[in-house]
């Protein structure tokens, strides 16, 4: 396995990404403490939410994201609470990755507000400079309020630790013939795949520190995580060349925070048929079919959730009345007056959309034929005339039924559809 005797990876974090946007499009919210919650609220109304993202003078404060809000305030008392806007982060993400693409072609996209970037020979040999081009170039083409922190490293994992040294806005550098010097500074925590649940096991196997982690073997590792993760780790770590693991589609699925008039019973149900809606419309432009469904609600006290396989289908007629199933479970086994504040949907058992095993008991195949038909033919008059042209069912204008923070994954505009 190669060890790079320089610097050959680039990780770039936007500092607060969903806030700054906010202030970079809204002057009157520059400079001010801003909390992003997940939807409209007046008067004190926002105490039943939270804090999904926060701008650096709030976090100056002590206010952290997903903070529920009386705690924020607490905190922060002249916090400026604003209800997200998801395409515009979205639009906001493509016009950065275009700006950042003229500097160096962009490796990996990790997240909305995360990416990596392969240096050449040039950028390797003045880092610096590289830094200072992507920095000027958003804050001339894009604007002064978004900032972002850059690291580089031997390696894509080494490089995004680094990140985390000098936020925001910040670069930091760390060559190969210096390590492990800085690396060991920091926290456990830094190490991503290292959260709360995987501490307590490295703790449990003497592992309690930075110096810990790079005096470990590899085959130590690989035992406490149970896979050839661990092992993965302990290279990285220690500066060698790896490249990531190929991964396979498992799920689409959609959650909402629901505003306090939306969580009875009826009002869930039927954000849970937008948000299904716009799963499978996601799941049939990605080539695939769903195996299960799941349906699952966040109580005040308590959690419920209940899944169900479906007959490998990709048509709306077959996943919404696998929904509708589903509901009527929730209401057999829960209280009529039950309030749920989430809901989630989630499409699993993905295969391939061109192949479909037919079930010997399920003599289906000519209905399906003919639902598939009918979801292709809506599917195809919306992509030609727009948005909601025609639906299945008719469509509220919920707030929450549009696009919604996403940090694990870039949006495309026909989900705000």
């Amino acid at each position: 396995m190669r060890r790079p005797a320089t610097i050959e990876k680039l990780y770039l974090d936007f500092d607060g990404f969903f806030a700054s946007v906010m202030q970079q499009a809204i002057p009157s919210l520059r400079g001010r403490p801003v909390g992003v919650i997940p939807f409209e609220v007046e008067g004190r109304g926002a105490d039943s939410t939270c804090v999904i993202a926060c701008s650096k003078e709030a976090k100056a404060f002590g206010v952290k994201n997903v903070m529920p809000v009386p705690e924020a305030r607490a905190l922060c008392p002249d916090l400026v609470l604003v209800p997200q806007q998801p395409d515009l982060f979205r639009r906001a993400n493509a016009t950065l990755l275009n700006e950042i693409g003229c500097e160096l072609p962009i490796e990996a996209i990790k997240s909305i507000d995360e990416l990596t970037c392969g240096l050449d020979p040039r950028d390797v040999a003045q880092p610096l400079a590289l830094a200072h081009r992507i920095k000027t170039r958003i804050a001339k083409n894009v604007g002064s309020y978004i900032t972002c922190s850059i690291g580089m490293a031997a390696n894509r994992l080494l490089a995004k630790i680094a990140c985390k040294v000098d936020k925001p806005n910040g670069v930091t550098i760390w060559t190969p013939d210096a390590m492990p010097g800085p690396l060991l500074k920091r926290p456990l925590s830094d190490v991503p795949g290292i959260g709360s649940s995987m501490r307590k096991r490295l703790e449990a196997a003497g592992i309690v520190s930075m110096d810990d982690l790079w005096a470990s073997q590899p085959k130590h590792l690989r035992a406490i995580w149970g896979n050839v993760t661990g092992e993965r780790m302990w290279y990285a770590v220690h500066g060698y060349a790896l490249h990531a693991m190929p991964t396979q589609r498992s799920m689409f699925g959609h959650s909402r925070v629901l505003p306090p008039d939306l969580r009875t019973f009826a009002k869930a149900e039927e954000c849970s048929r937008l948000l299904l809606t716009k799963a499978a419309r996601r799941m049939r432009r990605g080539g695939f079919r769903a195996g299960s469904l799941s349906l699952w609600l966040s109580l005040y006290d308590d959690t419920w959730g209940k899944s169900c396989d479906l007959p490998s289908v990709l048509d709306d007629l077959a996943i919404q009345r696998a929904l509708r199933g589903l509901w009527a479970t929730a209401r057999h086994d829960l209280p009529p007056k039950t309030k749920a504040y989430i809901v989630s949907t989630m499409l699993g058992g993905l295969t391939s959309a061109t192949m479909r095993q037919g079930d010997l008991l399920l003599d289906d195949d000519k209905e399906r034929r003919r639902s598939e038909r009918i979801t292709n033919t809506i599917d195809g008059l919306n992509a030609k005339f727009g948005k909601r042209v025609v639906t299945l069912g008719p469509w509220s204008d919920l707030a929450l039924a549009g696009g919604k923070i996403a940090y694990n994954r870039i949006p495309s505009a026909e989900d705000f559809w």
